[in-house]
């Protein structure tokens, strides 16, 4: 996880197409700078951070399911909850399903867990549009070569 540069997952563990859904993990970091403001002697990630990388999760579902050939861009968040504290040093894992997919946009459910237990959870909402240049398409795959994102579910 590098919090600086918003790159928020670090590994695709499981991209299931057939059954839409994946599962990823996120080591947050031990230092960060925006630990020092969040906070000072009580160090834990932020609520904005764990929707985000709930919507990175979805995103990488989507991608998959959209075979790299439209981009999901983060429409609504409905229902998010953070249920307990995510520390530096933990281990997310982060599941995203897809509940709904429309004409140009889909819904997703997702959910953070650390050591098994339930810290967040939200509803998001997806706009699918196309990759707006091929800078931003080289971008996308380069990240997911480095998060593992399976190269079978990238059409050629």
């Amino acid at each position: 996880m590098q919090l600086e540069y918003f790159h928020l997952i670090d590994r695709i563990v499981d991209l299931d197409v057939g059954g839409k859904k994946i599962v990823v993990e996120a080591q947050v970091p031990q230092h960060s700078t925006i630990f020092e403001g969040h906070f000072p002697g009580y160090p834990l990630m932020p609520g904005v951070l764990l929707i985000e990388s709930m919507a990175q999760a979805s995103g990488w579902l989507l991608l998959g399911l959209l075979k790299f050939e439209r981009m999901p861009i983060l429409a609504a968040v409905k229902e998010a909850k953070v249920r307990g504290s995510v520390f530096p040093g933990d281990l997310a894992t982060i599941e995203a399903s897809l509940s709904h997919e429309g004409s140009g946009f889909a819904v997703t459910e997702a959910k953070i867990r650390v050591g098994g237990k339930l810290r967040a959870n939200a509803t998001l909402t997806f706009t699918l549009i196309p990759f707006p240049n091929s800078d931003m398409r080289g971008f996308m795959d380069s990240v997911a070569e480095r998060v593992g994102f399976p190269r079978e579910a990238i059409a050629p």
